[in-house]
């Protein structure tokens, strides 16, 4: 089994790596267990790597709970949202159990850059993708000519029918390239979609548009009028 840092694994699979990782240190701590000297550091690489895997684990593990709280269900552990999405970072220390450094880990590592303190680290919040009504203090701004949104095929008659829709979500996500786009699409089972979005002609036509502090693009909704399918045949992008 491959022990460096890899998230794809089955609960199975972890379990067993957290096996090893407890034979491997009783191991380490016993020396009278026959194990040969030389091996000694190849078993200790082995429980760094492994190590490293349950660490990041359980980081994951932590960002998708805080962003349960801090999009969803911040009543959930009794935390409090201000109007613009801040939470007491003592508070959710408090309340949800997760250690400040740890949390602090979870902000600083996310790629997709979830959350974010404010200047002196006293509260926090989501970026976006909030189920929940907060003011992000978003200005609206000109988007590209091109925008994307990645999907799955199983969708494409409620989004030919309605276009991209919110839902529960307080704005519609979209990307500012094919390459995130298709990262965003696939995240869901079925056939990845990319759809094209004319953001210009939107912009042009009075809907307003928003770039969240990671990055993301928000608007209120696409119409059909302003979507074309894009799909990948033998890595060449074709309309």
């Amino acid at each position: 089994m491959n022990h460096h840092s890899e998230l794809d694994l089955s609960e199975e699979e972890w379990d067993l790596i957290e096996k090893i990782l407890d034979k491997g240190q009783i191991w380490i701590r016993n020396k009278k267990r026959g194990i040969k000297e030389e091996n000694h550091l190849k078993i200790t690489n082995m429980i760094a790597e492994v190590t490293g895997s349950l660490m990041i684990k359980e980081l994951v593990k932590t960002s998708k709970f805080l962003s349960r709280i801090l999009r969803h269900q911040p009543q959930e552990i009794g935390l409090t949202l201000d109007k613009n999405g801040w939470a007491d970072v003592n508070e959710l220390v408090e309340k949800s159990q997760i250690a400040l450094d740890t949390i602090e880990k979870v902000v600083t590592t996310s790629n997709k850059q979830r959350f974010t303190f404010n200047d002196d680290k006293t509260k926090i919040r989501a970026s976006q993708g909030h189920s929940i009504k907060v003011d992000l203090e978003l200005k609206p701004v000109e988007p590209p000519e091109t925008l994307y949104h990645g999907t799955i095929k199983e969708r494409l008659d409620s989004i030919e029918k309605d276009g991209l829709i919110k839902g529960k979500r307080q704005y519609v996500h979209l990307s500012k390239d094919r390459e995130t786009a298709c990262k965003v699409g696939r995240r869901h089972k079925g056939v990845l979609l990319i759809l094209i979005i004319d953001a210009r002609k939107m912009h042009e036509n009075g809907y307003e548009f928003f770039l969240s502090k990671n990055g993301v693009w928000l608007t209120d909704k696409v119409p059909t009028d302003y979507l074309t399918e894009s799909r990948k045949l033998n890595n060449d992008w074709m309309k």
